[in-house]
């Protein structure tokens, strides 16, 4: 397995999510005039803003000892499969899919974790990470391509009303099958 060739894969795969900014000659001259501005202002507010905008499409590096994986990527929900691709072709099995529901942001996040084990070589981890609509939680189904990841997705469903689109057998499966509520909804009042 070539980790740096997943991370490059994972790379351009975000990049082709990533919109590209037209810019005229007056847009671009108040940019450099507040990147000027920005400077003068110090670190600590330069650094106050930066936390406070959404982080972009790509792909971190990680330190595994301390966040748990070696890359995070962020990418747009309809390249998923394609990053389900990324991680079969190298060897990497999926352990879970799961959501968080962002209520203040009108958003869930779909989180896939990916990782090697392998008897002749290093713990390998990956986490791919989707924001959706909440008001229309859809994204694609990557059961095909990983066939364990029925469960997870049918779970992850049943608990947030997350849709896998494409997905064989979405149904119930903790909840009853009356059950007209995702529990794990941060407006969820039962």
């Amino acid at each position: 397995m070539d980790r740096a060739r997943i991370q490059d894969d994972l790379e351009a795969l975000a990049a082709e999510g990533r919109p590209v900014p037209e810019e005229s000659p007056a847009e671009i001259e108040v940019e450099e005039q507040a990147a000027e501005e920005e400077q003068v202002e110090g670190e600590k507010d330069k650094k106050k803003k930066e936390e406070e905008k959404p982080r972009e499409n790509g792909v971190l590096v990680l330190d595994h000892l301390k966040r748990g994986f070696h890359l995070d990527a962020q990418l747009n929900s309809d390249q998923v499969v394609a990053a389900a691709e990324i991680a079969d072709r190298a060897g990497l099995s999926l352990e879970a899919v799961t959501g968080v529901d962002w209520l203040k942001e009108k958003k869930f996040e779909v989180i896939y974790d990916y990782a090697l084990y392998a008897a002749d070589e290093d713990l390998f981890r990956v986490v791919v990470r989707s924001f959706i609509d909440r008001d229309n939680p859809d994204i694609p189904t990557i059961s095909g391509i990983f066939p364990g990841a029925n469960w997870h997705e049918r779970e992850t469903w049943d608990l947030l009303g997350i849709n896998f689109t494409g997905h064989p057998q979405l149904e119930r499966f903790l909840l009853p099958e009356d059950a007209d509520f995702h529990p794990l909804r941060k407006d969820y009042k039962p």
